[in-house]
């Protein structure tokens, strides 16, 4: 395969929906008859247009996921290594995108979601399901501990 239908074909699969340098690379190699040099010829093209750059699909990426659903940065860590981006880009990304005061407030909102779909945790278990939830969902274990203790505190009263 010559180098612009190889070309051609990583911008139709960019055109679908943006992804990482390891995802298009991934999907580049699995194409019949392309050799490595091609490929990284190609994710070199790409990157001088600016079509390809990790560290703005990773803060897009963690922007949309924190903004359509309250989750915390571990999580999105985690979903951005699945994706083939290297640790420190996600670090940046990451950094740049959540500060200790953004994830309170994304703490706080999946705590009133799940509030209202399951109720104030009233004994041990509940608060033990609370924190396991909030831990799926990737936010700081002592943030965690902080928010669930101050949740059982004012649910005594």
């Amino acid at each position: 395969m010559t180098r612009d239908k190889v070309l051609q074909k990583a911008l139709k699969i960019l055109a679908a929906r943006p992804r990482s340098e390891g995802q298009l690379r991934d999907r580049l190699h699995a194409v019949p008859g392309v050799d490595r040099s091609t490929v990284d010829d190609c994710i070199a093209r790409l990157k001088e247009m600016g079509f390809l750059d990790d560290r703005r699909y990773a803060e897009s990426y963690a922007l949309y996921r924190s903004g359509a659903k309250p989750m915390g940065r571990s999580r999105v860590a985690r979903e951005l290594s699945l994706k083939k981006v290297a640790k420190s880009t996600i670090d940046e990304a990451l950094d740049s995108v959540f500060d200790p005061s953004e994830e309170e407030k994304l703490i706080d909102r999946a705590i009133e979601k799940r509030i209202r779909t399951r109720g104030r945790p009233d004994d041990q278990a509940a608060s033990r399901r609370m924190f396991q939830h909030l831990a799926r969902l990737g936010f700081n274990y002592e943030l965690i501990i902080r928010k669930v203790r101050a949740l059982r505190e004012t649910g005594d009263q």
